[in-house]
């Protein structure tokens, strides 16, 4: 699991920083469609291995899978920075405390019923139906991309290679403390604090309760998530939204340090469910810095930095899980990841005071 992790993050780590030079210089619409016909097509391969199984296993292993996964993370590398960047030309700047809740409610909307559709299906019907599905949805996807409007893009200089453009983009987000504190915090507490990755050693060696019982695990984070996404959507975050944003990534902490010692399978829903209450709050608050600091011709560029620290920590973290929970256990590579989240929270109170101070009133 934690190779599957490595086999998308790495290329994506690879083309997400051109990728955002990119989507400031090319249409973010065909980007995205582009990206979304890419994917569909590594459904698609992915369905073909699996009718011919037999035959791909007896040949390569599980090979194809790493390589298809690994194509995957390329696509999702030109796909993120495009889809935040255009996603922020959408709606008018005084409304990006609200389209940063809907839009992270869309998605955790996705999140629930992904994971709880998936771990059902694949539970009663089997592998077909729960691929077939993802087909579907993906395809489905692709026609609601075409039917956006595009967006004009203000080119950047072409005169400039690309490696001044990245060097610009960067230069840019470390410069503003709100900008690198923020991806910072978020990208510890995913590749340090996440259980996600390991569910599956959770649900069948500590909770013993089946792919039924793992699709709703799954879901739990998401669950909360959204709950908390409908209350941000009549109660945005304004005032004291970095204080906010830390003590929601300290609980995340504890919610993650009590999962991992919870024997009782409803405990251990409910502490992951709290999980996504409070990261929902750190996911808004990031997400309105990166709409509200990013000057519109570098949109692309800040949101593949965006991406790079927080994007890829998902995957890194999966391996870093896989691997922590090989040397160290179960239970306590997932207590000490979240311990090493609550420090940097610690850290970046001390050492970030525009992050500490943050408001978008």
């Amino acid at each position: 699991m934690g190779l599957l992790g490595i086999s998308e993050a790495v290329p994506f780590l690879i083309t997400a920083i051109f990728a955002g030079v990119t989507a400031d210089n090319f249409s973010r619409k065909k980007i995205i469609v582009l990206c979304s016909i890419g994917y569909l097509l590594c459904c698609l391969a992915l369905l073909f291995i699996y009718i011919n199984l037999d035959f791909f296993y007896s040949n390569f292993g599980i090979l194809p899978i790493y390589f298809i996964i690994f194509i995957t993370g390329i696509v999702r590398g030109f796909y993120a920075p495009s889809h935040g960047a255009f996603a922020a030309q959408l709606v008018p700047k005084e409304l990006y405390i609200y389209s940063s809740v809907w839009n992270s409610l869309s998605f955790g909307l996705s999140v629930v019923i992904g994971p709880a559709v998936g771990g059902l299906v694949y539970g009663f019907f089997g592998m077909l139906p729960a691929l077939l599905i993802v087909i579907v949805f993906a395809s489905i996807s692709i026609l609601f991309f075409l039917s956006i409007k595009p967006r004009p893009v203000n080119k950047i200089n072409n005169a400039e290679g690309i490696f001044d453009k990245i060097k610009q983009g960067l230069k840019f987000v470390f410069k503003t403390q709100e900008l690198v504190g923020a991806f910072a915090l978020d990208m510890f507490a995913v590749l340090f604090g996440g259980a996600i990755a390991l569910l599956p050693a959770f649900a069948d060696k500590i909770l013993d309760c089946g792919p039924q019982g793992l699709g709703f695990l799954q879901a739990a984070p998401a669950i909360g998530a959204i709950s908390t996404s409908f209350f941000l959507v009549g109660n945005p975050v304004k005032k004291r939204a970095g204080l906010k944003m830390l003590f929601s990534i300290a609980m995340f902490g504890i919610c993650i340090i009590g999962f991992a010692l919870s024997t009782n399978y409803i405990l251990s829903f409910v502490c992951l469910m709290f999980s996504g209450v409070f990261d929902e709050v750190s996911v808004v608050v990031r997400s309105t810095i990166v709409q509200l600091y990013a000057p519109e011709e570098m949109r692309g560029r800040v949101e593949s930095v965006s991406k790079i620290f927080i994007g890829s920590s998902n995957e890194i973290g999966a391996f870093e899980s896989g691997t922590a929970a090989r040397f160290m256990g179960l239970v306590p590579s997932v207590v000490f990841g979240a311990t090493i989240t609550l420090l940097v929270v610690g850290i970046a109170y001390k050492k970030l005071p525009k992050i500490k101070d943050l408001e978008f009133s």
